[in-house]
Parts: C-alpha cells; sequence; structure tokens
C-alpha cells in the first residue's frame, strides 16, 4: 500500500498529525501497534489526572468541617476508583479512534521492523506487511528509564505504567526519584492514606523548576508526612519475606511493600535504517527547527527527540510537520510556524499544583540578565481564601531595562490552569507596562497574576 505520509506512532504527537494532514487532503496512515493515544491518553497524562481528582475531592472532604459541613467518615473504594479511571480513559481513547474511522484514516496495529530510504520514498516493513510513503513522521515517544540493578517487574517494582494497572493500595510505597512524575504519584497516594516516601539523587524536587518553587512544594509535601531523601541514591535492594530492603548511599535503608521506579524517560526507538543512519543523539533522534532529520522527507517529532517530553508540544510540532508536508505535496502557501519552546508551560499535578513557563531566577542569573522579580501570595487573594486553598503564590520574572516578561512561576491553586496567560504573555513579548492594560476579573486567582506584575514595581496595593 503506497501513501503520501506514514506516521509511526499514534500518540499525541503522530495521531494531531495525521487528523491535520487528512483535513489537508493529505493519504496518511497511521502505525500504532497498541491503541492511539500513546503514553499520554493510555497510560499517563489522563489516567492519572482522573486519579488527581478522586485525591483532591477526598481530601476536600476529609476537611469539609472547615466550611461546616459536617461528613461522616469517608473511605477510600480504590477498585472503583480504578475503574473509573479505566472509564475516562476508554471515553476518550475511544473518540479519537472514531475520529479515524469517520476521517478514514488508516490505524496500521503493526509493529515497524525497517525503514529503507529508496530513490524517491520509503520502504516500510513491519512483521507481516510492506508499505510505501514518500514521506515518513516518527512519533514513537518514549519509555520509562531503569537502575542498573533495578529492573521493573510490574508488581512490586513499578514503572508508571505499571503503577497505573495496580487495583489495590499498599501500605507503604517508596518513590526513586522526585522529578514530575514521580511527585505527582507522591500526592495522589498520600491523599489516599499510603505511607509514601520519595528519595531523590539530586537536592531538589522537580529540579527543572524555579528553586524557591521546589523548595516551596517540599515544604508542602513534608507537611501532610510525606519522607523526602534528597542528594540520595538508592544503591541496591534486597527482598526478604514479601518486602523490599533498599540500601541508600547515606548508609541507610528502607524497608517497602512496592517501589515506582521513576528515574527518567528514553527514546522508544527500535527501528532499523539499512542503508543510510538515522542521526542520534544520546539516544533521541536529532532534528532541525522543522523537525527533519538527517534522511531526506523523514521527520521526527515528540518525546523520540528528547525536546521537552510534553504531550503538547509533540501535537504542536505535529500540526507544525503537517503544514509543512501540506505546502510541500498541495502547494498550499501555509505560513510556517517556528515552535517557540521559551513560551511552552510546563504542568504538574502535585497538590500544591505547580505550573511554569519561561526561565527560572537561577536560569536568568547564570545568563547574567538584570531582573526583576514580582510575587503575590495567594493567601491574600479573596478567591482563594473562598476556596479554602491559600497555599502558594505567582512569580513573575522581567527584564530590567525592557519590563518583557521572561518567567512566570506559580505553585497553588489551579497553577495549570493559570499558566496559559504566562503563556501568552511570554509568546507575545509583553511586558509589564501592557499588562497594565488589563483589566483582570475580580474576584478570582488571576488577579494574582496582576498583583505579581504591579509587584515588579512594587507596587501591589494588597501586600505590604
Amino acid at each position: 500500500m503506497n501513501y503520501d505520509v506514514l506516521i509511526v506512532g499514534g500518540g499525541p504527537g503522530g495521531y494531531v498529525s495525521a487528523i491535520r494532514m487528512k483535513q489537508y487532503g493529505l493519504n496518511v496512515a497511521v502505525i500504532e501497534k497498541e491503541r492511539l493515544g500513546g503514553v499520554c491518553l493510555n497510560w499517563g497524562c489522563i489516567p492519572t489526572k482522573s486519579l488527581v481528582k478522586v485525591a483532591e475531592l477526598f481530601k476536600e472532604i476529609k476537611e469539609a468541617d472547615k466550611f461546616g459541613i459536617s461528613v461522616s467518615e469517608a473511605k477510600i473504594n480504590y477498585q472503583s476508583i480504578w475503574q473509573r479511571k479505566n472509564e475516562v480513559v476508554e471515553q476518550l481513547v475511544s473518540g479519537v479512534e472514531f475520529i479515524f474511522k469517520k476521517r478514514e484514516i488508516p490505524n496500521l496495529k503493526e509493529t515497524v521492523k525497517t525503514i529503507n530510504r529508496r530513490e524517491k520514498d520509503y520502504l516500510i516493513e513491519t512483521e507481516n506487511n510492506k508499505y510505501t510513503a514518500k514521506y515518513i513522521v516518527l512519533a514513537t515517544g518514549s519509555k520509562p528509564k531503569t537502575l542498573p540493578f533495578m529492573k521493573f517487574n510490574g508488581t512490586t517494582i513499578m514503572s508508571s505504567r505499571d503503577i497505573l494497572n495496580m487495583n489495590d493500595l499498599p501500605e507503604h510505597l517508596v518513590i526513586i526519584g522526585g522529578g514530575v512524575i514521580g511527585c505527582e504519584f507522591a500526592s495522589i497516594f498520600n491523599h489516599f492514606g499510603v505511607n509514601v516516601e520519595i528519595v531523590e539523587f539530586l537536592p531538589h524536587l522537580i529540579s527543572t523548576e524555579d528553586q524557591e518553587i521546589s523548595k516551596r512544594l517540599a515544604m508542602s509535601l513534608k507537611k501532610v508526612k510525606i519522607k523526602i531523601q534528597l542528594n540520595t541514591g538508592v544503591e541496591g535492594f534486597q527482598e526478604q519475606k514479601g518486602k523490599l530492603i533498599l540500601e541508600l548511599s547515606s548508609g541507610k535503608t528502607i524497608e517497602t511493600d512496592k517501589v515506582l521506579l521513576s528515574v527518567g524517560r528514553e527514546a522508544q526507538m527500535d527501528i532499523k535504517f539499512p542503508g543510510k543512519e538515522l542521526k542520534t543523539e544520546n539516544g533521541f533522534v536529532t532534528t532541525d527547527k522543522e523537525f527533519r532529520t538527517n534522511l531526506p522527507d523523514l521527520f521526527a517529532i515528540g518525546d523520540v527527540t528528547g525536546t521537552m517530553m510534553l504531550a503538547h508540544v509533540a501535537s504542536k510540532q505535529g500540526l507544525i510537520v503537517a503544514d509543512i508536508i501540506a505546502n510541500e505535496v498541495k502547494s498550499t502557501g501555509i505560513d510556517i510556524l517556528e515552535l517557540n519552546y521559551a513560551a511552552v508551560p510546563a504542568c504538574t499535578y502535585t497538590d500544591p499544583e505547580i505550573a511554569s513557563v519561561g526561565i527560572s531566577q537561577q536560569e536568568a542569573e547564570k545568563l547574567n540578565k538584570k531582573i526583576v522579580i514580582g510575587k503575590f501570595p495567594f493567601s491574600a487573594n479573596g478567591k482563594s481564601l473562598g476556596l479554602g486553598n491559600r497555599f502558594g503564590f505567582v512569580k513573575l520574572i522581567a527584564e530590567e531595562d525592557s519590563g518583557k516578561i521572561i518567567g512566570m512561576h506559580i505553585i497553588g491553586p489551579q497553577a495549570t490552569e493559570l499558566i496559559a496567560q504566562g503563556a501568552y504573555m511570554i509568546g507575545t513579548n509583553m511586558t509589564f507596562n501592557e499588562i497594565k492594560k488589563i483589566i483582570f476579573a475580580h474576584p478570582t486567582l488571576s488577579e494574582c497574576i496582576m498583583e505579581a506584575a504591579e509587584d515588579l514595581e512594587n507596587k501591589a496595593v494588597h501586600i505590604i
């Protein structure tokens, strides 16, 4: 079978790109051995957010007395929670599959073995079939890393995918790795009543975040009795009487029921390229700013490139590639967007939520930028007080001379929703003088952004 474009991988990059290409009238197909949606929809973003909602709700019920509501003892039925999570995933994934069916986009449930460049096209071989295509888009994603001495077994030593298949709760859980995934699961299972302990090799949780945010997160997690060991590695383990005994670099040991191993991700890339080698670096496919690889008419998007491993980045990259190929095949004359990574928001669904866009204070200082910082706490915001969620703050970073906003960092209620405003500000090179022209609705959490901007000039009204 011959196609204009063959996309390898049906995650947020691949399936979104395929739909856009079909909208342009291209003959496109996706090869995906599992269900459409990739890690994000099936085993990542969506199922975890389903658990986040239940964890937040359970916390609110337990704290209902603060709002004048008397509730008899609330209990967790984790099997029902687990089933609801599966139903949410099924509804969303089925919706994507329905779109593919209605748009007549083939979803080839196979595994690609080789991609061979010929004179004018590519020959793609799976375990059972052969296909040809003028263009190839690699969107194969990533997979969890292991430690050399500790491999996943799916039950006691788990990946982020394994833990979502767990249908009952352990008494004690150790999370090795205090990044985004590790901290999200720590918050979730702590609310469910599990004794959670985080072991992190680096000196800060979620080290990609502004250090002030990381420290405040650690403070909040410790407050709810999540144990945190920073600057600590796991050097070995033993299994004794159904328990895992972890040996730490500090000389201490931890006894636990289960381990979530969350020490990073690596490219999912097992395809062979006979004839001409595909260029990679540290296992990730290298591309230019248009996501072209060293092979002609072969693009790579999403996690497999190692550039900001976020679902929304993969989707945007996939849309840009669709525009590029449509221009070349159909002469559509579409203006090609250059992705501005400085304006890409990152969200962490811990309790409290964290969200950021642009550079951190530490990054600005390393670049020798002259900056001003504005902050405003949720504890001084009327909406936050009404919600009963006053922990955290909004932090804005601006260039001192131009006033241009170059960073926004939020920890607190609905941070992951508020951050879109920062993405717009940075993406449009907005200055704090321009922010002054915006009227922020009252009472809203977004007023904290307004007052943080005013604090850039020491003029915030509701703090001293």
